[in-house]
C-alpha cells in the first residue's frame, strides 16, 4: 500500500507552508524494515554517498496493562497477540450498555448460523484467510511508541518520519477474506538525530471501533462472500442499522490504502468512505483525529488517490459509486475549501476508477472494463465487481477547472485498464497530453487477486484532446511494474524518471526498478533496478556505472 515522508514538524499537523503543505520530501522510501521477532533492520542510502548503511535496532517493550481510554486519548498497547486472535491489542473493547441488548444476541446469533450453516462450502485460495493471510501477509497487533536500539550510525542528513498505511484485520475472519476489507494500521519509523522510534496503530474508524466493541465482525464482506451468504448477511445488517446498532452515516469505510497531506492535515484514505485526519506526537505515537469531510462539503467518499498540484497546491479528486452520476469531479483550493461537484453523467455506467492523473491544463480518469454490479451489491447475488469483455476502455479528459462536463472528452483506448497513473503532463501546447500508466492484463485476474497471473504493463499514451483521438499507445518495458513514484515537484509536468515495484511469478514485488521516458523511443526504459534477494544494483544496455549512479544521486 501507500507510504508517505516528511521532515518532523513538534506542533503536527499545524504545518509551515512555506513549502507545500510544510513538507520537505526526503529520501527515506528506500528504508527496508524487516521483523524477525523484535529484530528490525534499517537500509538507508545516504544522497551524498553510494555506500550502504546497515543499521540494526531492536525494539523491546514491556507490555503495559490493557487500557480502556477513549477512542483519540493517547494509548497504551501491548506487544504482539496470538495469531489466533488475528491483530487484536492488549486493549479491553468498550463495555457500552445498549438499549438493544437482545437485538445485539438476536443478530449475533444470527450471524453464527450464516456461518455454520451457510458459509460452509469450499473457499477460493484467493479468499481463503488461511492462504491470504499467512507468511508476511499474517496480521500484526498495534505496538506503542518503542525506542529502537541503533547498532552502527545513521546518516546524519536523515531525520523526518516514514509511514506506511496498509489492510491489517483486527478480528481474524470466520469467513472469506479479501484484502480489500482489512482494517487500516498505520505503520510509522520517526528518526530523529540519529534515534529511531517505531510505531503501528489501527486507525480507529467508526467500524474499527463499533467491531472492537462487539468484539466480533459486524459489517459484512462486500469482496470475498458471494451468494447466499452475503445476502444473508446484508440482512442482518440491515437488523442492526434499523435497530440502531450501527449507524451507516458514521462511516463504511476501513481507511486502509492510502496516505496524503490535505488541508494542512495527514489523511488516510479509502475510496469506501470519507477521509480520516490522523496526528503525529512528538513522542512518535499515531492518533486518530477523525472523519473529515471538509466543513460538510464532502459527502460519502472521496478517491484514495487525490492529486495535490505542487505549484498551486490545489488539491484535485473525484469519488464514483453505483447511483448516478456514476462520478464526481470536485477540487480543493488552497484555503482548504472544497468546490462545487462537477458530475459526470457521459461516464454511462458505474465502474471501477481508483485513480486519475492531472496536467496543469487537464484532470484524466479511466473508464475500465471493471464495472459495478448494482443489483449484486444489494442481493448477494453475484461479484459486486465484474470484468466486461463487451465494453471498450476509455480515458476522459476534463479541463481542471471545468464547471460542468461540455468539455469532457472520452477516448477509447482498447483494453488499457489501469488502476493507478504514474504520471502525466501536456505537450504542444495542450493539444495533446501524455499519460503514462500500469495496464493490468488480465485485468479480471485482479478481481480474483490472482496475482501470480496479473500482468502490468506500463503504458505510454498520447491523445490528441481537439480531435478527441488516441494518437500514440507504447509499452514502456517488458517487466511487470506497480505502483509508480515520481519526484513529487513534477507532478503533472514532464518529468523523467519513475521508480516503479516489480512483480514476481509468485504475485508478490521482488524489488524496485527505475524507468527513464526519455528512452521511450527504444525497446526498454529500464535503466537500474534493485532486488530485495540482494544489495547490488544490475544496470541494463551498457551504461556506464559512474554516470547512473550521478543520475541516480
Amino acid at each position: 500500500m501507500d507510504a508517505i515522508s516528511s521532515s518532523f514538524h513538534p506542533s503536527f499537523p499545524r504545518l509551515n507552508r512555506a513549502t507545500p503543505f510544510g513538507v520537505t520530501f526526503l529520501t527515506i522510501t528506500n528504508i527496508r524494515l524487516e521483523r524477525a521477532q523484535y529484530q528490525t533492520q534499517f537500509t538507508t542510502h545516504s544522497p551524498t554517498t553510494t555506500t550502504t548503511t546497515i543499521v540494526l535496532a531492536r525494539a523491546t517493550p514491556s507490555p503495559p496493562p490493557p487500557s480502556t481510554e477513549p477512542i483519540n486519548r493517547k494509548r497504551e498497547g501491548s506487544l504482539h497477540p496470538p495469531v489466533a486472535k488475528a491483530a487484536r491489542t492488549g486493549r479491553q473493547p468498550y463495555k457500552v450498555e445498549s438499549p438493544f441488548s437482545l437485538h445485539v444476541t438476536i443478530c449475533n446469533a444470527m450471524d453464527d448460523l450464516i456461518s455454520n450453516l451457510v458459509d460452509r462450502h469450499p473457499l477460493r485460495s484467493s479468499v481463503n484467510p488461511k492462504d491470504v493471510l499467512a507468511g508476511n501477509y499474517a496480521p500484526v497487533g498495534e505496538l506503542p511508541p518503542t525506542k529502537c536500539t541503533v547498532e552502527g550510525r545513521l546518516p546524519s542528513c536523515l531525520n523526518g518520519w516514514y509511514i506506511r498505511n496498509g489492510p491489517n484485520p483486527q478480528l481474524m475472519p470466520r469467513v472469506a477474506y479479501h484484502p480489500f476489507d482489512g482494517d487500516g494500521m498505520l505503520h510509522a519509523v520517526q528518526i530523529s538525530d540519529g534515534h529511531i522510534t517505531f510505531c503501528s496503530r489501527f486507525i480507529r474508524t467508526y467500524k474499527f471501533t463499533k467491531e472492537e466493541e462487539a468484539g466480533r465482525a459486524i459489517y459484512p464482506n462486500f469482496f470475498g462472500v458471494e451468494g447466499a451468504a452475503r445476502f444473508a448477511r446484508g440482512v442482518v445488517f440491515v437488523v442492526r442499522v434499523l435497530t440502531g446498532q450501527i449507524n451507516p452515516m458514521n462511516g463504511m469505510g476501513h481507511a486502509n490504502t492510502s496516505l496524503a497531506f490535505l488541508n494542512n492535515k495527514i489523511m488516510a484514505l479509502e475510496e469506501l468512505d470519507l477521509p480520516y485526519a490522523m496526528q503525529l506526537t512528538p513522542d512518535g505515537d499515531i492518533e486518530t483525529v477523525g472523519r473529515w469531510d471538509f466543513g460538510g462539503k464532502l459527502n460519502p467518499s472521496m478517491t484514495a488517490h487525490p492529486k495535490v498540484d505542487p505549484v498551486t497546491f490545489e488539491v484535485f479528486a473525484f469519488r464514483y459509486g453505483p447511483i448516478p452520476p456514476f462520478l464526481n469531479y470536485f477540487r480543493i483550493g488552497v484555503d482548504g475549501k472544497k468546490q462545487p461537484d462537477v458530475p459526470i453523467f457521459s461516464f454511462r455506467q458505474p465502474s471501477f476508477v481508483h485513480d486519475l492523473a492531472i496536467t496543469e491544463r487537464y484532470a484524466i480518469f479511466p473508464d475500465t472494463q471493471i464495472v459495478m454490479k448494482p443489483l449484486a451489491i444489494l442481493t448477494g447475488l453475484g461479484a459486486p465487481l465484474k470484468y466486461d469483455v463487451g465494453k471498450v476502455a476509455r480515458v476522459g479528459i476534463i479541463p481542471r477547472y471545468a464547471t460542468d462536463e461540455s468539455e469532457m472528452k472520452w477516448v477509447e483506448v482498447p483494453g488499457f485498464n489501469f488502476v493507478h497513473s504514474v504520471n502525466a503532463w501536456d505537450e504542444k501546447g495542450g493539444e495533446e497530453v501524455v499519460l503514462v500508466a500500469a495496464d493490468v492484463v488480465p485485468v479480471e485476474c485482479l478481481l480474483e487477486m490472482r496475482r501470480d497471473l496479473l500482468h502490468c504493463c506500463v503504458e505510454m499514451v498520447r491523445i490528441n484532446v481537439r480531435e478527441g483521438k488516441l494518437v500514440g499507445r507504447k509499452p514502456l518495458t517488458a517487466w511487470s511494474l506497480e505502483f509508480g513514484v515520481i519526484n513529487p515537484k513534477f507532478l503533472g509536468r514532464k518529468n523523467r524518471y519513475a521508480f516503479m515495484a516489480k512483480g514476481d511469478s509468485d504475485g508478490k514485488f521482488s524489488g524496485i526498478v527505475k524507468l527513464d521516458f526519455d528512452r521511450a523511443r527504444g525497446n526498454d526504459c529500464v535503466v537500474a533496478s534493485r532486488y530485495n534477494r540482494s544489495s547490488t544494483f544490475s544496470f541494463k544496455n551498457a551504461m556506464k556505472t559512474e554516470k547512473v549512479i550521478k543520475k541516480i544521486h
